[in-house]
C-alpha cells in the first residue's frame, strides 16, 4: 500500500470539500468523533469550535486528539494524525483569527453564502486551535494508481499473515 509523498499530502489536504473527522475524549474517556471544516496551512491543521460545543470542553480537558482526513472514490487517500491539539486563541480573542475562519468556511461553500454564514453567526464565539503535522504522528496511504505498482497492494505488509514484504 503506497503511503503519500509530502507533495501529495499538502496537495490533498489543500483540496477543498475533504471533511475532518476529529476524534476526542470527554471526561468518561468514551471517545467522540465529530465530522468538521478545516483548512491546512504552514504544517498544522486549523479549526474552531463554538464555545458551546462538547468538544471543545473535550479538547480543553484533554487536548490528545486523532484525525481523519478521507475519500471514498478514487485512490482513496487516506490520512490519520494523531497529537496534541494546541489552543491558539480561546473564545472572545475571535477578531484576531477571523479571516482564518473566513479562509476555512470559503473552503466548504461558496462565497456568497460563506459572507451570510459569517455575518450570521459574527457573534457566535470560538476558538482557534491547530494540531502541527511536524509534531503528530501522520500515516498516509492510498490505492495503488502509479505506475509500476502493483494493483494488487492493496494492504501494508505488516497486515499478512505470512510477513511478506
Amino acid at each position: 500500500m503506497p503511503k503519500l509523498t509530502s507533495s501529495e499530502l499538502e496537495t490533498f489536504l489543500n483540496e477543498p470539500g475533504h471533511l475532518l473527522r476529529l476524534g476526542t475524549v470527554d471526561a468518561d474517556l468514551m471517545p467522540s468523533v465529530v465530522p468538521i471544516w478545516f483548512v491546512c496551512r504552514d504544517d498544522k491543521i486549523w479549526f474552531t469550535p463554538r464555545a458551546k460545543s462538547e468538544w471543545f470542553q473535550h479538547l480543553r480537558d484533554n487536548p490528545n486528539v486523532c484525525c481523519t482526513v478521507d475519500e471514498s472514490a478514487g485512490s482513496m487517500r487516506k490520512v490519520i494524525a494523531r497529537g496534541q491539539a494546541e489552543l491558539i486563541h480561546d473564545v472572545g480573542n475571535d477578531d484576531e483569527w477571523r479571516e482564518i475562519y473566513r479562509d476555512i468556511t470559503t473552503r466548504y461553500v461558496p462565497e456568497n453564502f460563506a459572507n451570510a454564514y459569517l455575518t450570521d453567526t459574527h457573534d457566535e464565539p470560538r476558538g482557534l486551535w491547530a494540531l502541527d503535522l511536524t509534531r503528530a504522528r501522520v500515516d498516509t496511504w492510498r490505492m495503488p494508481t502509479g505506475k509500476g505498482e502493483s494493483s494488487l497492494a492493496v494492504w501494508a505488509p505488516k497486515h499478512y499473515h505470512d510477513d511478506r514484504s
